[in-house]
């Protein structure tokens, strides 16, 4: 790199430190994942909701029983949650906490009231409020915070927010800060399931210059999530819609910087997945110990 170009990343670096050294004062609040312990010396599974994990369910089904497991956003509605029975749940999208009377929503509020097992429902720390209403008091789920305040510069300063959850690398989507938490909480070993992340299979521009961007899940969306999602892009232009994409595929070559930094091992183990920053390996191939393991889902069921 030549000296002039070093000067510049130094400034570019020094500019974004800065900015997140104001981001954090303003926004970061208390937050509660460093304070929370992984149970035990096992691996988490984080479960995006791409379509592959319906796959991932019914050929993995001994590692999903055994090991701990992350659900994110609307997976409380599918048929496999309360089978599944997830110890954490991440919530993100300031759509949850905005008050909102649709279809999914109540079935996700419905589904989170019914938890009968101990279940840590994390969510960003300015919607904690909102979410104590989601969860109708349900006393078997825990509500803990994050801050989803995007940190940037030098690496020291990322390491250091990282490390207070301060911030977390830019949270384009719910599984960067579901990523952060599963590190803060102590793992050692994350395997990303279902975290497909092939949108632009599915990316187009219609005659009238409409943006479509499908984002397929392993459950059945309703008609009222389309909707929603299609007027979500109605104004969403193509290069704002590539650059999003670009933002999340960073972020996991941030998180991934960081886990080794923290001495731990983040695994893709989504078929076909498009994320290229964390090492591949088969779910299916990873030994479950039954000697040390018995069933989670029914040692964590509450009478």
């Amino acid at each position: 790199m030549k000296k002039s170009e070093r000067i510049g990343n130094f400034f570019d670096k020094l500019a974004a430190s800065l900015k997140s050294f104001v981001k954090i004062a303003v926004e970061s609040r208390r937050s509660d994942g460093g304070k929370l312990q992984a149970p035990r010396d096992l691996p988490l599974i984080v479960m995006g909701n791409g379509p592959s994990l319906a796959d991932t369910m019914a050929t993995c089904a001994s590692q999903l029983d055994a090991f701990p497991l992350l659900a994110v956003n609307f997976a409380a509605i599918s048929p496999e949650f309360r089978s599944l029975k997830p110890e954490y749940y991440v919530l993100a999208d300031p759509h949850f906490f905005s008050g909102s009377d649709s279809e999914n929503i109540r079935r996700l509020c419905n589904e989170l009231s019914r938890v009968d097992w101990p279940m840590t429902l994390f969510v960003p720390s300015r919607s904690l409020g909102a979410a104590k209403r989601l969860t109708a008091g349900n006393r078997s789920v825990t509500i803990a915070t994050f801050n989803p305040v995007a940190v940037e510069g030098f690496e020291w300063l990322e390491n250091a927010a990282f490390g207070t959850g301060a911030g977390m690398p830019r949270p384009r989507n719910v599984l960067i800060p579901s990523l952060m938490i599963a590190i803060s909480l102590g793992y050692k070993v994350i395997y990303v399931a279902g975290a497909d992340h092939s949108w632009m299979k599915t990316l187009e521009v219609t005659d009238d210059n409409t943006v479509v961007s499908v984002q397929p899940h392993f459950y059945t969306e309703s008609a009222d999530e389309k909707a929603r999602i299609t007027s979500v892009y109605k104004d969403i232009h193509l290069h704002e819609v590539i650059h999003s994409f670009y933002v999340a595929f960073r972020s996991y070559f941030v998180i991934n910087r960081y886990a080794r930094s923290r001495g731990v091992e983040i695994f893709n183990v989504t078929p076909g997945s498009y994320i290229d920053a964390f090492e591949r390996c088969n779910l299916a191939a990873v030994s479950v110990r039954p000697d040390a393991t018995p069933s989670r889902r029914a040692e964590n069921t509450l009478p």
